[in-house]
C-alpha cells in the first residue's frame, strides 16, 4: 500500500511538473546487493544512481563523493549502503539533510527529536519497525544491540507512541532478566549464539532489522517474528520511496518562488558625512551566500567570489520562468554638469529605502565602471554617502572580470583580422587550405564553423576532398579591405597616445602595416552585445554577426566569416552572468556590464533587469540606471534595450539638483578643484526657474514614451527651502506625477522614503508604453525623429561619407536597425556650451557606423573620442595600498 501510494504520488508530481526526473542516488562500497532494489525503484517512477566505490575507499572519499552529489541539482535524494565500519559521524554527516532519505545525518536525528516531523526525514527502517508494531501502549520495548541513528529514532518514536523503552547490547549481564519482563524485543544486530532463545519469555513480539538479515529467516521459537529479509526488509525500502516522495515534493516547492527573508543592515549616518570609503568601510556586509538565499537563490544557481561577490547562474531564468514579473523602474536625469546629478545614489537610496523602510521587495541593477574613470578623473560609481553599493573598492576595480573577458575576447578578434590578412597576403589558395583545413591523425574534415562558412558560401560539401579549386579559392579567401576595418584593440585604461597607432612594422609581419587605435574597453561592441544578449545561443549569433570590416567588393566581414565566434563565447562565458553585491542596508544589487553612453547605449544587462524582475515577485521592485541624461540614456533605454528585452518600464524617476539646474539657467562655468561661486551656494530663485527648462524638456521626453515621470531632486546643504519647493512645483507643473526632495545621501534609505513611496503610486498608474519610431523606417528618417522630437532640433544635415554609409547599411541589409546616436551629453545641441534648451539647430551627422551584433545603427555628432585621456592630476595620485591591513585608500 505505502508502494502504491508513493508511486502514484509521483507519477502525479511528474505530470504536473513535465521534465521532472526523481533521482535517488546510492553509494556503495564494493557491496552490490541492490540490483533488484534499483529495478523496483525504478519500476515506481525513480531513476536510480548506483556509485559504486573501489574496496579500500577511505571515509574522506566517500564523503568527497557525498559533496559532489549534494551540488548536484538533479539529484533529489541520497542513501548510504555502506559496512557500518565506514558509517561515521563524518561521513553521514556529510550528506545535506534535505537530501538525507534514510534519515540518518543529526540534523534529521535533531529535529526528529523535537517533534519537528514535518521538516524531518525518518530512518525508513524505523519507520518499518513502527509500521509492523501494534497497540504499544503501556507496554515495554528492549532495543537490543541497537545503535546508532535508527535506534536513538526508534526509542523516540516508541516513547512518542506510550511504550517505556529499554535499551542495552548483546554482552550486558541484566539482558536475561531483562528479556523475560519486556513485551516487544527489537534487534538490531545479529543475535550471538550463546544468548539462547528461550531468554525471550514466550508471547513476545520479536522484529529484527540486522543488515546480515537481509536474505535469512531466524527463528525465535514460540515468540512473534519479523526478520528484516522479509517484513522489514521490504517496508524498509517502500518507506525510503515515501521518504523520496517528500523529498521531491520539497525539490519542486524550493525551485518555485518563495518569500524573500532579508535581513537588512542597520546605517547609523554621522554628520558631517564621512567620505564614501570611510563609509563602506564603517559597514560590515552579509555574507554574498546569505544574501543569496535571503532573496531565493538556490545553492546551485551562484558561484562565490570571495565573501561578497556571487555570479548569478540563468538557470534561474528557466526555474522562475512562470513567475509574474515586479515593476520596472528606470532613473535618468537632466543634461549633465560638471557639479553631477547623482543618478546611481538616487538608484541605491530608492532600493534601501523601498526595502529597509517600506518592507518592499527591490534590486538595484547597475553597470560596472570602467577602470580607466575610476584611476583617471571621474573617480569611483558605487553610489555615494550613506547609498553606496559595498564594498566600494571591489566594485569599482576588478569586480569578477567581465571587463578582462572583454578586453581578451575583442583582442583576440583584432589578431585574427590581422594575421587573415597576412596569411591571404603571403600564401597560395593551395597552401591556406591545407593549413585551415589540416590532416589531422590522417583525416581531413571540416570544423562546424567552416562547416557554417561553406553554406553561407552556397557550397553544399562536407568532404574537404572534392571541393573544386574555385570553391577552395572562395572558402580560404575573405580578401579584407584594411582600410575598411572598423574593429581595434581596446584596453581598460585612460591612454591618449593609444588613440592612434601604426601596427606591423616588425620585420616578420612582411611589411604589411596600418594605422590603427585602441578603444577604451568598455567601448567594445562586445560589452554592449553583453548588455543586451538575452542568453549563452543569443549572444553567440551576436558575437558572429559583428562586422569587423568589408572585403574587396565591399561586402561585410563578420566575426562567424573569421572562425573566432566560438573562442569568443567561451572566453564571455562566465561575464554573461549578473553579479551580485548588496547595499550599505544589505538590499540586494546586481552590477553588470557597462556600455558607453555615447557610441553604445549605457544601460546595464538586460539579463540583469530579467533576473532581478523574476526575483523581486510580482509586487516588487527592480530599479536600473541609464547613462548621462534622458535624452541620450533614457531614449536609447526605451528604443533599443527594451525592444531587445521586450520588457515594459512602470515609471521613470527624473534626477536633478538645485545647482545643475542653476548652471543650466545661465550660472557660470565651474572648473575641477575650484570653489563654487556664490551662484551655486546661495539663494537665487530666477537662476532656478530659468534653469528648470532643462527639466521641463527631459519629462517632455519621457512623456513621449508614455511612462509616468517622478521627479526626483538630490538636495545639498546649500540649498534653500524656496529654491527645493521650486523646482518641485514646476515639475508638476510640467507633468511630472510627483517631484519629491531626497536626503538619501546623507540619511540612507530613510532618506528618499517619500520618493520610494511615490515611485511605488505612479507603478500603479496606467502605462501606454510606447517606442519612438518604427523600425521599418529609413535610416535618415528615423536619425530626424529622435534629433527634432527628444534633442528639439531644426534638422539634420548629413555629411556625403554619412550619406554613404547610409546607402551601403541599406544595401547590406541593416535598415531596420534601432539608432543609437553618439553626441556630447552636455547639451541637448551638438554644442557642449549650450545649456538649458537649445532650439533651432541643424543637428550634423558627420559619420554613421553600424554594432551589427548588439543591433544598432551608431550616427556621429561631430568627433566622438573613444579613448579618454589622462589629466594633468590624476585620480591616481590619491589611490594607495595599506601592506600591512591590505586596504585600498583613496578611491572616492
Amino acid at each position: 500500500k505505502i508502494t502504491e501510494n508513493a508511486k502514484k504520488s509521483l507519477a502525479s508530481l511528474k505530470r504536473e511538473n513535465p521534465r521532472l526526473e526523481p533521482t535517488l542516488a546510492i553509494i556503495q562500497v564494493d557491496y552490490s546487493p541492490l540490483v533488484i532494489t534499483s529495478i523496483f525503484f525504478w519500476q515506481v517512477g525513480l531513476r536510480v544512481i548506483h556509485i559504486c566505490l573501489p574496496e579500500g575507499s577511505s571515509q574522506d572519499e566517500i564523503v568527497s563523493e557525498i559533496l559532489r552529489l549534494n551540488e548536484d541539482p538533479n539529484v533529489q535524494g541520497l542513501a548510504l549502503d555502506l559496512p557500518e565500519s565506514l558509517c561515521s559521524s563524518k561521513v553521514l554527516n556529510a550528506v545535506k539533510p534535505e537530501k538525507d532519505v534514510d534519515g540518518l545525518s543529526d540534523v534529521n536525528l535533531g529535529r526528529l527529536v523535537r517533534g519537528d516531523a514535518y521538516d524531518c526525514l525518518v530512518p525508513p527502517t524505523a519507520c518499518a519497525v513502527m509500521e509492523l508494531l501494534e497497540d504499544l501502549g503501556g507496554k515495554t520495548v528492549l532495543l537490543v544491540g541497537a545503535g546508532g541513528a535508527v535506534g536513538a529514532a526508534l526509542q523516540c518514536m516508541l516513547q512518542r507512541e506510550g511504550a517505556a523503552t529499554l535499551s542495552c547490547r548483546w554482552k550486558a549481564p541484566q539482558l536475561r532478566t531483562t528479556l523475560h519482563h519486556v513485551d516487544v524485543v527489537v534487534v538490531g544486530s545479529t543475535k550471538p549464539d550463546d544468548v539462547p532463545v528461550s531468554w525471550i519469555k514466550p508471547g513476545t513480539t520479536v522484529i529484527s532489522y540486522s543488515r546480515d538479515l537481509l536474505s535469512e529467516e531466524h527463528n525465535y521459537g514460540q515468540q512473534k517474528s519479523h526478520a528484516a529479509g522479509s517484513a522489514v526488509g521490504s517496508l524498509a525500502i517502500a518507506m525510503r520511496m515515501q521518504n523520496m516522495v517528500k523529498n521531491t515534493e520539497r525539490w519542486i516547492q524550493s525551485q518555485q518562488y518563495g518569500k524573500w527573508d532579508l535581513r537588512c543592515l542597520k546605517l547609523q549616518p554621522l554628520s558631517p558625512v564621512p567620505s564614501d570609503i570611510e563609509i563602506s568601510r564603517a559597514q560590515s556586509p552579509k555574507a554574498v551566500d546569505v544574501l543569496a538565499k535571503e532573496i531565493g537563490l538556490l545553492t546551485d544557481e551562484i558561484e562565490i567570489y570571495g565573501q561578497t561577490k556571487a555570479k548569478v547562474r540563468l538557470s534561474l531564468l528557466e526555474r522562475l520562468k512562470d513567475q509574474p514579473d515586479g515593476k520596472y523602474v528606470l532613473v535618468a536625469g537632466i543634461t549633465p554638469t560638471p557639479l553631477g546629478e547623482g543618478k546611481s545614489t538616487v538608484t541605491i537610496g530608492l532600493v534601501q529605502a523601498l526595502t529597509a523602510h517600506l518592507n518592499i521587495n527591490s534590486f538595484a541593477c547597475l553597470r560596472q565602471p570602467s577602470q580607466g574613470p575610476t584611476f583617471g578623473v571621474k573617480g569611483g560609481a558605487a553610489g555615494g554617502g550613506y547609498a553606496q553599493v559595498i564594498p566600494m573598492e571591489e566594485f569599482n576595480l576588478h569586480l569578477t572580470g567581465d571587463i578582462h573577458a572583454i578586453t581578451a575576447a575583442n583582442n583576440l578578434l583584432a589578431a585574427a583580422i590581422d594575421a587573415r590578412i597576412l596569411h591571404e597576403n603571403t600564401q597560395s589558395d593551395k597552401a591556406l587550405y591545407n593549413r585551415l583545413v589540416p590532416v589531422v591523425n590522417g583525416v581531413r574534415g571540416f570544423s562546424a564553423i567552416q562547416l557554417s562558412r561553406l553554406k553561407r558560401l552556397g557550397i553544399n560539401k562536407t568532404d574537404p576532398g572534392t571541393l573544386t579549386e574555385e570553391e577552395i579559392s572562395k572558402f580560404v579567401r575573405l580578401d579584407i579591405d584594411p582600410s575598411t576595418i572598423t574593429w581595434q584593440r581596446v584596453v581598460d585604461t585612460n591612454d591618449r597616445f593609444l588613440r592612434k597607432i601604426t601596427v606591423g612594422q616588425a620585420n616578420t609581419e612582411k611589411g604589411f602595416v596600418r594605422q590603427a587605435q585602441f578603444d577604451i574597453a568598455v567601448a567594445s561592441e562586445i560589452m554592449a552585445i553583453l548588455a543586451l544578449t538575452t542568453g549563452l545561443q543569443d549572444m553567440k549569433e551576436r558575437l558572429g554577426k559583428m562586422v569587423v570590416a568589408n572585403d574587396k567588393k565591399g561586402e561585410p566581414v563578420t566575426a562567424e566569416d573569421l572562425g573566432v565566434t566560438g573562442a569568443l563565447a567561451v572566453l564571455m562565458k562566465d561575464a554573461i552572468k549578473p553579479t551580485l553585491m548588496q547595499t550599505l542596508e544589505g538590499t540586494p544589487v546586481f552590477v553588470h556590464a557597462g556600455p558607453f553612453a555615447n557610441i553604445a547605449h549605457g544601460n546595464s544587462s538586460v539579463l540583469a533587469d530579467k533576473i532581478a524582475l523574476k526575483l523581486v515577485g510580482e509586487k516588487g521592485f527592480v530599479v536600473t540606471e541609464a547613462g548621462f541624461g534622458a535624452d541620450i540614456g533614457m531614449e536609447k533605454f526605451f528604443n533599443i534595450k527594451c525592444r531587445a528585452s521586450g520588457l515594459v518600464p512602470s515609471v521613470v524617476v527624473l534626477v536633478a539638483t538645485v545647482r545643475a539646474l542653476k548652471m543650466h539657467g545661465g550660472g557660470p562655468n565651474v572648473t575641477a578643484g575650484a570653489p563654487l561661486k556664490k551662484e551655486y551656494t546661495e539663494e537665487n530663485l530666477q537662476l532656478v526657474a530659468d534653469g528648470c527648462c532643462n527639466l521641463q524638456k527631459q519629462i517632455q521626453i519621457a512623456q513621449l514614451f508614455g511612462v509616468p515621470v517622478v521627479v526626483a531632486l538630490n538636495v545639498f546643504k546649500t540649498d534653500s527651502p524656496a529654491e527645493v519647493d521650486l523646482v518641485c512645483k514646476i515639475a508638476k507643473q510640467s507633468g511630472a506625477f510627483d517631484a519629491v526632495p531626497c536626503n538619501h545621501w546623507s540619511a540612507g534609505g530613510r532618506g528618499a522614503v517619500k520618493l520610494a513611496q511615490a515611485v511605488e503610486k505612479a507603478a500603479n498608474q496606467n502605462n501606454s508604453f510606447k517606442y519612438l519610431y518604427s523600425l521599418e523606417l529609413p535610416i535618415v528618417e528615423k536619425i530626424r525623429i529622435i534629433a527634432q522630437k527628444v534633442y528639439g532640433a531644426q534638422d539634420i544635415e548629413l555629411s556625403p561619407a554619412a550619406q554613404s554609409q547610409v546607402d551601403r547599411y541599406t544595401r547590406q541589409g541593416f535598415g531596420n536597425l534601432p539608432i543609437c546616436m553618439a553626441k556630447t551629453h552636455l547639451s541637448l545641441s551638438h554644442q557642449p556650451e549650450r545649456k538649458g534648451v537649445p532650439t533651432g539647430f541643424i543637428l550634423p551627422i558627420s559619420d554613421v557606423r553600424a554594432s551589427i551584433g548588439a543591433g544598432f545603427i551608431y550616427p556621429l555628432v561631430g568627433t566622438m573620442s573613444t579613448m579618454p585621456g589622462l589629466p594633468t592630476r590624476p585620480c591616481f595620485y590619491d589611490i594607495d595600498l595599506d601592506p600591512i591591513t591590505e586596504q585600498v585608500k583613496g578611491l572616492f
